[in-house]
Order: structure tokens, then sequence, then C-alpha cells
């Protein structure tokens, strides 16, 4: 692409920066081409750039408003030099020098070295009608976030673009870009962590250290294709600050329902079913459910449903097609009396046959051509693979647009369907100069700003944000005592104020595909999409041989959300495809369906890490050094790929296995150094072999029977029943249709396998009725302590905010091979109730 760098100098302080004692405030020399650049402390850890000028002005409508400075309780001082200023805010030293370029430097009070710091002499740059930021660069470091990427997790030495496609069929290690736009780049090392976040929706590139010039020494460049430069730095000693702070600046993950942790089923062919209709291969699937006897929470209507009955048979979205759906009501409310909840696709475009195209060019709810002064056409997905027709995006900052979606969304709401799935919503709009309507009212202050009213000035992924805002506002508030659940393909850091859970797209099948996907993962969590996970088995490609599926189902369910859904395009009917189902494959269907039980079983600890995750912003998926930054090992190259082992919480770390045939894994067990006691692992399957911490060890895998599952010594699992349940406080019908009440608790302790040394261990859960907008959320706490001949108990209610579960008493299960008696720590009665199903001793805690 064109480039045209000019590099502003000679800068001098404003007035607003003599004013300001913690802020630095800046004006370039050149009269022509004159810029502002600024510097603020917002927050003991976060910090706040500007670059701008009259013709590279800040985002219009920026992912997140500019927070109030909170620095009361916080040491501030300055220092001020000759073209320089040093400010310490607790314990980071900020300083900002101006002698050339502007030149930030971030480092902690009594060290010498910068954590971060900008280019010297090409710090601020800008570029024909954006921007170029150049930082040095470590390539020791590791670099995570920027949404979802391509494989391995560690992004240093890579080049990523800022932007979003409908990227179906990728290759896990090499197409770029994908799904997501977050401009989130962190840089991590064992003296700390620094965060780059910009606040743009517009496109753009990340160099990460990928770029060599000798000149210039080692840096790292981020691009903007249109304005000017709003960033925030984040500074922590450990990824878990950084990531907390980020989620203080831009919202923390709103709360999921407690059914979508649980299995949600899915495939396009279902609802593009003509003989038999749609409705009764969908009633047939959920009758196989109970004949399998496999449990199942939620299902993901693909848009066949809304493909006209009649030539042009394209997709119309909020519509219905009568003959594959006679009554959706009637059929909705029978699904619901299966305990199945249903989420419905829907798309931001319309093709030229929708009955409701006119009505949007009316009321200018399109994207406008310039050239033509009508609505901006372009090739759309009609129905089946690979079939397009001409059609429109929906604008979201038409205010008439976005009161249309409003009002589909809740016109499916009120037929019984439960969530929204806002799909391809990626805006691949092809031209930067179509025109925006911006008379909704979200918009409206960037509207007053001047900034020119086109897609590349504003970016095209605000309307992702703004989609989602539209379906959440419009089930909030139909139920507004509820939590929305919007699933969303794509997002920005914004869009997930609104969605509550996405994944990664139309991914494949294969060996690769699986293990690729880990890394997506964990640089989604710590983007704060954490409530996500892949279409088990792979969307698109060849059927999954049983070895794989089944390896692809035990490593699902220990993720946030466990999903089987795909579109297999096949050369016989491209237009329905092939699914993959629980029970594709007799010969493993009780393995298939055990393991999908064990998943409902774990669900108590699963939900807790969604709660955790609202409340805290740390992701339930965490990289194997998180937590444990004082291990060397952990900075390795193999470990910071982050393909093949993860811990989910803090009490499993589950590995994997990436290749037929294959039934071992090698798995690393981190060490925290400054733990005098660290008790290590235990193999949580068979030999059930207990490790030392801080070592490379080889554990069995056969496929049939588990993946690499390790539990830390001193963890807990709260469990529940192996099927659906419904919890107190939950009336929604598909809940009340559910058989089996949550008044089972268990949990499963890891103690070791002598003496803890005095050393008792803790783990907190939290639960909560799983439905309620503003929940009242209770959290119970489990301590363990151990002799060679007992196991002493610790175990404590908080619910004191009102939530109280149906379950009573506590069954403490003990580890394959531990047969040493438990006793209370407060002289409760604890009973011996005897052996669970796979031969672990129990014993009962009464209430």
């Amino acid at each position: 692409m064109p480039q045209k760098e000019f590099c502003p100098k000679s800068y001098q302080e404003t007035p607003a920066g003599a004013q300001s004692s913690a802020a630095v405030h800046l004006r370039s020399g050149s009269d022509k081409r004159q810029f502002d650049f600024s510097f603020e402390p917002i927050r003991e850890n976060l910090f706040r750039v500007t670059f701008s000028s009259e013709d590279h002005p800040l985002p219009p409508f920026p992912s997140v408003t500019k927070p109030v400075t909170s620095l009361e309780d916080i040491h501030v001082s300055t220092e001020h030099g000759f073209q320089q200023k040093t400010i310490e805010v607790g314990d980071v030293i900020a300083s900002v020098e101006w002698a050339n370029t502007p030149v930030v430097s971030l480092s902690w009070k009594g060290t010498d070295k910068p954590l971060y710091r900008d280019l010297p002499l090409r710090s601020y740059v800008a570029d024909a009608s954006g921007i170029a930021h150049y930082t040095e660069h470590d390539r020791n470091d590791l670099h995570v976030g920027l949404g979802e990427k391509r494989a391995p997790m560690d992004l240093s030495g890579r080049h990523f673009q800022l932007s979003a496609t409908d990227s179906f069929g990728y290759d896990v290690y090499n197409t770029d870009p994908l799904y997501k736009h977050i401009p989130l780049l962190i840089k991590a090392s064992p003296a700390g962590c620094v965060a780059i976040f910009s606040t743009t929706h517009g496109r753009g590139t990340w160099s990460v250290g990928s770029e060599i010039d000798g000149l210039w020494g080692h840096f790292k460049v981020y691009r903007q294709d249109y304005g000017g430069l709003e960033q925030y730095l984040i500074v922590g000693k450990t990824l878990k600050d950084v990531v907390r702070s980020y989620a203080e600046l831009v919202g923390h993950p709103i709360l999921v329902p407690r059914w979508a942790y649980g299995y949600i089923s899915g495939g396009y062919k279902y609802t593009m079913m003509d003989e038999p209709p749609a409705h009764q291969a969908l009633m047939e699937f959920a009758d196989k459910l109970k004949e399998h006897e496999i449990p199942c929470s939620g299902h993901q209507m693909s848009s066949g449903y809304s493909i006209a009955e009649v030539e042009p048979k394209f997709r119309n979205v909020f519509t219905w097609n009568k003959y594959r759906f006679p009554n959706p009501e009637e059929w909705i409310a029978k699904y619901h009396s299966r305990g199945i909840r249903l989420i419905t696709n829907i798309k931001p475009f319309l093709l030229g046959s929708h009955p409701d195209f006119q009505k949007l060019i009316d009321g200018n709810g399109f994207f406008k051509n310039p050239e033509t002064n009508e609505p901006g056409y372009m090739r759309l997905w009609s129905a089946g693979g690979a079939t397009g027709g001409d059609g429109c995006h929906i604008d979201f900052t038409s205010a008439f647009a976005f009161k249309w979606w409003y009002n589909g969304v809740q016109s499916l709401k009120r037929a019984g369907i439960d969530g929204m799935w806002n799909d391809n919503n990626e805006y691949t709009i092809p031209d930067d100069d179509w025109q925006l309507a911006l008379d909704e009212p979200t918009v409206s202050d960037g509207a007053k700003t001047g900034v020119k009213g086109t897609v590349g000035d504003w970016g095209r992924a605000m309307h992702t944000e703004l989609m989602g805002k539209a379906s959440h506002d419009a089930l909030l508030d139909l139920e507004p005592n509820q939590r929305p659940f919007v699933l969303t393909r794509s997002a920005t850091a914004g869009t997930m104020r609104y969605a509550a859970s996405t994944w990664s797209g139309d991914n494949v099948t294969s060996w690769e595909s699986m293990k690729g996907a880990n890394a997506l993962s964990l640089n989604a969590g710590m983007s704060l999409l954490q409530c996500c996970g892949h279409d088990i088995g792979g969307f698109e490609g060849p059927q999954p041989s049983p070895e794989l599926l089944l390896r692809w189902i035990q490593l699902g369910i220990h993720s946030p959300r466990f999903a089987i859904n795909c579109f297999k395009t096949s050369p016989e009917n491209n237009s329905v495809g092939e699914v993959i189902e629980p029970w594709m494959y007799p010969e493993i269907t009780p393995l298939v369906r055990d393991t999908i039980k064990r998943r409902y079983e774990i669900l108590p600890y699963i939900y807790s890490l969604g709660l955790e995750s609202h409340l805290t912003a740390s992701p339930p998926q965490r990289w194997v050094g998180w937590g444990y930054e004082t291990d060397p090992e952990v900075w390795t190259k193999t470990l910071k790929s982050g393909e093949e082992q993860f811990w989910f919480g803090d009490t499993i770390m589950v590995g994997g296995v990436y290749q037929p045939g294959v039934n071992f894994a090698k798995i690393y067990l981190p060490r925290k150094a400054n733990d005098q006691f660290d008790f290590g692992y235990v193999n949580m399957n068979e030999p059930y072999t207990y490790f030392a911490s801080g070592q490379w060890v080889e554990v069995p895998s056969e496929w049939k029977k588990s993946i690499p599952l390790l539990a830390r010594i001193g963890g807990a699992i709260p469990v529940g029943k192996s099927v659906h349940t419904r919890v107190p406080g939950d009336e929604t019908p598909a809940s009340v249709a559910v058989e089996e009440l949550d008044d089972y608790r268990g949990v499963e302790i890891f103690p070791p396998r002598g003496s803890s040394h005095g050393r008792a261990f803790s783990t907190t859960w939290f639960e909560d009725d799983g439905i309620s907008l503003k929940p009242s959320i209770s959290q119970y706490t489990v301590s363990y302590s151990s002799t060679e001949e007992k196991v002493t108990i610790g175990f404590t209610r908080d619910q004191k905010s009102g939530f109280v579960p149906a379950w009573k008493e506590l069954d403490i299960i003990l580890h394959h091979g531990d047969e040493r008696r438990v006793v209370s720590d407060i002289g409760k009665p604890v009973e011996y109730k005897g052996r669970d199903h796979r031969g672990r001793v129990v014993y009962t805690l009464k209430n």
C-alpha cells in the first residue's frame, strides 16, 4: 500500500501542558502540518496517549469512552527538565522527552530498564490519511492479544491485519485476518507486562517485530489507515494484572446464562431440510439426544429457517419459511419442553428480494455509494454454499435501520427464541468512501466532531459493535431481569459489552486445526473474549474420523464454550451439506456420551469460572505461564506457542494428543519459584501418577479413555449431576421443563499423598441462579490439609447475597487410590458414603 510518512518535530508545550503538572501536552512546530501530542496518567497503571491534527482527528466513535482520571489515593510526583518530563505514579515511572519526536518510556520505580519505550526519532508519524506508531521491540518477550490471530499464541516476529473477514475454512496457522478486530497488543516478560490499546474501529496493521531495518534497530509498528491516534498504555506485574486493568477500561465480560455453558448442538443441515421439513428434522434430532441419553442445553438454529419458500430462495432475515416451520411458536414450545434453548442465526444484510428491502432504502438504512448516490450494493451470501446475490449491508448508524433490527430481534424473542446468533457480521464493505447515515443517537456525539461520515474514517468494525448493542438491547427490553444472550462471530473491544459469547468461526476438520485452536483461545481470553470456543470436529472439511472426533470432544469439554456445529459442504448437495452428530460412530457413542456427561458433572466448576471472569476478568482458559511467571521454562518457545496445553481454571492442567495413533503426550508442570512447598500434580486418569512440578513428563493417553488431564495438588473441582439440571430461580420455560434439580454438590480434592506439613489448601467457587441480570452471588470455600492417616476438611458458605442453592450437603471425593479417612476441622459429622462409579472414596460432610 502507499506510504507517505511525515514525522512532525520541533514540539513545544502548549498552555494546557504548562498548567497540568501530571500530564504532557505538546504541539509540533510546522505551521502547515501541525500535530498535537498528549500524554496523561489516568490511573496508577493506565496512561492515555493522543496524536492528532486537524486532518487526522481522533476516532469519532472510540471503542471506549475516556475514563475519569482517578489518582486521588496514588502518590504522584513530577520532575520537569528541558524538553523532558518525568511523572512518578505509584510504582511506575513515566518519562516523556521531546527534543526531536515525543518519546514515552515506562519503567518500574527503582529499575533502569524500561518496560516500554517509543522508538526515538520515529515515534509518532503521519502516514497519508492515517498514522503510524513505532516502539522499541525486545525479541525475547512474549506478545499476545489482538483478539484471535493465527497460531501460535506468541505473536512476536509476525505481521497482522487489524480487520475482519468471513474466513470460511481458514488455515489456523496461516490465515489473516480472521473474525475479530481488537487492537490490543500485550507484551509480557518476567519483569512485567505492558498493553498497547488503540480505540479506533478503523483498519490497520500490527508489525510485531516482523520488519527489520538496520538503521532503526528492532521495532514494532502499529499502522492505522485513517485518523489520529488515541491509545492507552496499561502496565502490570503479570498478565492477570494487565487483563484486569484492561477490563476496567473497556468493561468486564458480561454475565453468561448458566445454560450456555452446557452442550450446544447445531448444524446447518437441519434448518435447510424440506423433506422431512426442518421442524420435523429438528424434533428427530432432539429425540435422538434423548435416545442416546446425551444432555443438551441449547441448539444453534442456522439461517435456513429464514430462506424463502419460493424463488428466489434467498435468505430473508427475521422471516420464517412456513413450509419448514408452519407454526414457529408451537415448535419452539415443543423444543423448550425438552429443556433445550434455541439460538437463532441472524445476518446484518439484505438481498434485493427481501420483503423489507425497499423499506430500508426509503429509511436510509443502507450505506450510500457517493458515486451513484444510491445504496451500496455488493455480492452477499444468499443461501447454500458458495451461492450469492446482490444486496446491501445494514448501516447501524442509521436510526431507522437500528430500530428495524431491534424490532426484528424482538419479533423472534416474542416467538420464544432464547438468544440471538449475530453471524457474518465482519462488515467486509468494499469501499472506504461509502457514506454513513449517522443519525442514530448512539453515534450522535461522534457525528458532531466534524469527522467525515465515511466507512473508512469511522471504521467498519463499529457496525459489529452496534449490531451487538441492537440485539442486546432488544432482548433486554423485553426481559429486563434476565441476561440477554447474544452469540457473535465478529467482535471489537466494545462488542463484548453486549455479546455474552463468541467462537473462532468456520474452522476446518484436521488434527492441526484442533491443535492451533488452543492458541486462538488463549489470545481470545486475554483480549476479554472469555466465553469462547470452537466448532468441535470442524465446521468445514471432511467428516472427522472417530479418533479425531472423540479427541476433540475430550478437549472441548474443557473450554468455556462447548458446541458441535458445522456445515460440511458436499458435491452432492452444497445447499444442505452434512452434519456432525454425537452418535455418528456407534463404536464410540458411549464414550462420547460419557465425555459430554462429564462436561455437565464439572459444570459447577465451569460456571464458577464464568462468574470469576465477570468479576475479575481472569479468563477460564489460561496460558500455562499464567500465575507462574517466575518459572523460566514457561518463557521458552514451546510453551509460549500455547498450542498443546493450558490451564482450565487454576486446578486442571489440560493437555492433548494432536496426531492419530498416538497414546501419550508430553506435558510441562509449572512451578512457582517462591513456593516453599510445591506439592506437584497428579494424573486424573489411569495410572493416577503423582508428579513433581518444574519438569516435563510423559502422560499416557489412550484415545478411548481420555486426553491428558492433571490436577494441581491442593486444588479442588466442585461437581454436580452429570445431566442437565435446573437451578432455583430460573423459571424460564426451557428450565422448568428440565426434570433434574441441581440438588447435588460434591468437591473433588487432590491432597498430597502424605502430609501437607501444616499447610491448608483453599478453593472458593461461586453460584447464583444462572439467569438474573443482577444476580445474588453466593460463594463457597472448601479447605483441606492432610497427614499420612487423614484429610481434614473445612467448609464455609457465604450466602449473605440471598441465593440459596438446592443442594444441602457436600460430598468430599478423594482421588483414586486415596483411602484416608476424612474428618471435619470443627467436628461436624462426616459420613463415609462408599465409592462412586469411578471407584473413588466419597465422604459426606453433613450440613
